[in-house]
């Protein structure tokens, strides 16, 4: 896949509008009743960057920014300053944050995961992109070190142990990450007397699948 490990100006998609979307296929039975199915395992996010914008110089970082990406050519890291964290918003990641699975002596990779939970129904999210420098990892509710003990593909979010943990560990994870994100637009179109008046370029960025 053609991905640039780079993240989005963090500042420029900040107040940017956006979230998950789903796709659900609805079928009305003749009595009234629906069967409804989802092809999506996953949500797929979408966002505008246009909206972050605030200056012309922040016209001109963005249209670099899309210039090097070559429009959709290119994914990148996208920063959702409202879903960035493996814990809440106000709290800071620890390593028991998220459980990515439970030991069995022989398995020695785990994919780093955020779980939404709401009643007693829940969905895992698999986790890419994790932000350099920031993974915490636990075994059986104690901290290890990273490079120590593990290792952090920073590109696919899988955490890789030296040893395997044992059977029964429950193996943890707290950290902040990224969204691998596209532009779904190969046109940016902006005018300096539009912007100053207040108007604000339509950029629209579309989660991608890694």
């Amino acid at each position: 896949m053609d991905f640039h490990e780079v993240r989005f100006p963090a500042n420029l998609s900040f107040g940017s509008v956006g979230g998950p979307e789903r796709r659900t296929q609805i079928v009305t039975l003749a009595n009234g009743h629906e069967e409804r199915n989802s092809p999506w395992a996953h949500a797929r996010r979408r966002y505008d960057a246009g909206v972050g914008m605030r200056s012309l110089d922040d016209i001109e970082t963005l249209v670099a920014f899309f210039e090097a990406r070559q429009g959709q050519l290119y994914g990148f890291r996208w920063k959702d300053w409202s879903d960035y964290k493996s814990c809440r918003p106000s709290a800071s990641p620890g390593f028991e944050d998220q459980v990515l699975g439970t030991g069995d002596g022989v398995k020695t990779d785990f994919q780093l995961v955020k779980a939404y939970r709401s009643g007693p129904a829940s969905y895992a999210r698999p986790i890419a992109k994790p932000v350099l420098g920031t993974v915490q990892v636990g075994v059986a509710r104690t901290p290890v070190s990273e490079t120590v003990h593990y290792d952090v593909d920073y590109t696919t979010g899988i955490v890789s142990f030296h040893t395997a943990p044992g059977a029964g560990a429950e193996v943890t994870a707290g950290f902040e990450f990224d969204v691998p994100v596209r532009f779904d637009t190969d046109r940016i179109r902006t005018s300096v007397a539009s912007f100053q008046a207040g108007e604000m370029p339509d950029v629209p960025v579309v989660e991608v699948r890694v």
